[in-house]
This record gives structure tokens, sequence and C-alpha cells, in this order.
């Protein structure tokens, strides 16, 4: 079983040595901030950011057998990902209950599984578990690869000037190997849960230190940013997009998520595909991830449960921020489906009986 430990990027002694500060958060090792907060999420916005994220969960998966394993215990169709193909994908609870939401790559004679350094051990465990006769065999290899994500309007001009044209052929869910001025990795370029391109570079540690430092000396006039945790979080709250392990835990399901993305309902069994279709065919889900704006300053940190104006239960936060955008304190929320309508005011409380009222709002945020 591999053991639960503090995660950092294997470039953060890099950044300290260019004056960075790191913390400690949910037992990662990051950096919550590189610039100004807004100058960050503008460049999100506007330009190009470049978000290191070699902190997650990285295991190597090898054997024969490994993509008809990973098709027979998660969410996705897995069998006949192609070589350089990319899937998102889902395991779950025998109750259909998520474990992680994870990004299988192809490499043919082995696979790297992404997943969120929170739930890392969790996803080791399972597949551990469900190895019986398979020709399988995972390793934990974090602090091998570093992986860098490029967000914004900007990546794809950004990405093209360190790559050249190749970029273009690259078509979504998929990668290639690159030698740009000898700094060797794959480039990814992957579409996320609301149809917008990412793109990924998965290297040694070596070459991803060499690629940070090329592209800081490089941005030219394009609106180029490091990214820092905290402009992260404001950007992924206002998209909508959930994350461990306030969204993504085994509390909740894909449907409740809106993962159904990495689901595919035409594939046969896997791990709690029973309790999944059923919610399908049979409209049974009966809360979903939405967004909540606050209608007066709260803490971030504060745990709210939601409640109609009789005091029943309507749902729970499970993150907030201060959105700059939108001049308000924003969150992310499971909200049962009677009270989804947009505008619907519902009443937020703490464990210690605070309150405040809250708009249910449609995602992503729009300003």
């Amino acid at each position: 079983m591999i053991e639960v430990e503090e995660k950092s990027s294997p470039l953060t002694s890099y950044y300290e040595s260019l004056g960075y500060k790191t913390e400690v958060v949910n037992r990662r090792k990051v950096i919550k901030n590189f610039d100004l907060i807004e100058t960050e999420v503008g460049a999100l916005y506007e330009g190009v950011g470049l978000r290191d994220i070699s902190h997650c969960g990285i295991i190597e998966i090898k054997g024969a057998d490994s993509l008809d394993f990973l098709h027979r215990i998660t969410t996705n169709s897995i069998i006949d990902l192609p070589k350089e193909g990319i899937v998102n994908t889902v395991f779950t609870s025998e109750k259909g209950r998520i474990i992680d939401y994870t990004t299988v790559i192809n490499f043919e004679d082995y696979q790297l599984l992404i997943c969120s350094s929170e739930n890392q051990a969790k996803v080791y465990s399972w597949i551990e578990k469900y190895i019986i006769t398979d020709d399988v065999k995972i390793a934990d290899v974090n602090g091998k690869y570093t992986v860098l994500e490029l967000i914004g309007p900007q990546a794809d001009s950004f990405v093209t000037l360190i790559c050249g044209n190749i970029v273009n052929a690259i078509k979504p869910n998929s990668f290639k190997v690159i030698n740009a001025d000898g700094m060797i990795f794959f480039l990814l370029k992957i579409l996320d849960r609301n149809e917008k391109i990412r793109f990924w570079l998965i290297a040694n540690v070596e070459n991803g230190q060499q690629l940070v430092k090329y592209m800081i000396e490089n941005k030219g006039i394009f609106n180029f940013s490091l990214i820092g945790e905290d402009a992260y979080n404001i950007y992924r709250i206002e998209h909508g997009t959930p994350s461990a392990p306030g969204e993504i835990n085994s509390d909740f399901n894909p449907h409740e998520a809106r993962l159904l993305n990495a689901v595919d309902f035409k594939k046969g069994c896997y791990i709690g595909q029973e309790v999944i279709a059923r919610l399908d065919t049979y409209d049974k889900v009966q809360r979903y991830l939405s967004g909540v704006i606050f209608l007066k300053p709260v803490e971030q940190n504060d745990k709210f449960l939601l409640f109609d104006e009789s005091g029943k239960d309507a749902g729970i936060v499970t993150s907030i921020c201060y959105s700059f955008r939108l001049k308000s304190y924003i969150g992310l929320a499971y909200i049962r489906r009677d009270y989804m309508q947009e505008e619907t005011v519902l009443t937020a409380k703490t464990e210690a009986g605070d309150s405040v009222d809250i708009s249910v709002k449609s995602l992503p945020f729009r300003k």
C-alpha cells in the first residue's frame, strides 16, 4: 500500500531559489501566490497561465492486461484507448461513490494515471485490491516527472512558440513527444469538462526545470504568469470545476459531481455501474453541484450547511473564494434538486450557528 505523505513538485527547490514562498496545504507543499492574485487570474482569462501540477498523484501502470483492467474497474471506455491517447475516467465504489476523477495517458508500453494527491493512496489501494490474476503492475512515480499545465486563451499560441506548428497536428485528448531546443517532453492537448483545451507538458525533472525557465525568459508579448494555488482555486470555482477533497470524495457520485463526461453508459460492467446506471435510468439523482453567491462577506475556511426558509436541509457548501470578477464571495455547493432554480435564496449556517443568505447560480458563473 502507498504511504500517505506530504507531496510537492520536484521543482519546489527551484521555485524557492527564485524567491517564491512555499506552504503546506492539504498535505501538499505548494506556492499559494507567485504574483498578485488579480494578475494571475487575469492571465488565466486573458493570457496564458503556467501551473505546476506535479504534486498530483502519478501512478505508473504496466502489463499486458492494464488497459482491459482499467476498463473493468472505472467508468469510461479504456480498452481501445490508442497509443498517445488520453481519457478521463472515474474510480467508483460498489455504491457508485467517487474514489477519484483521473486522467489515463497511454504510452503503449505503460500508462500514467494522474489523480488528485489527496486521493492517490485510495486509488492505489483500490487498484491493488482488484489485481488478482491480471498481468498488471503499478508503481508510485511521484517525483519522477514534472507535469506543467498551460491554461488561457493565449495558451495555443504560446505553446506554438515553444514547440512549433506540430501543435496544430495534435488532436484533442492525444499527445506527441517534442524536442524543442534540446528540451525533450510530452505535449498533451486535453479537452476538459468545460470543452476547453488545456496543455500539459510532462518531462523528467531536468527538462521540466528548463521548460519553466525558458517560458519565464521568453514570455515576450504574452500576458504570461505563473499560477499559484489561490488564483487557480478562484478560476476553477468560477468555472464550476470540482476538485478533491471538497467536491471529489466518497460522499458523492459522478452524476452529482457533473462528471458524466467521464462515464460511458454503453460499456459493460464496472465497479459501481449498476448504481450509476440506475440513477440515470430512473432519474433518481437528488442533488447536483451548483454555484452559490454569498450575499455578504464570509470566511473562506468556514463550513456551511444550506437550509430553506422552513429549516429543511437543502445542501452543503464545499468550496469558497472571493471572486474579483464578480466582486463577491462565491462557492460550489451540492444542492438538492428542489432548490436549484437560478436565484433561489437559501440560508447558509456554520456549526457555530452563524448564518448568511446565499443565491443559487448555474455553472459556470457568468460575469
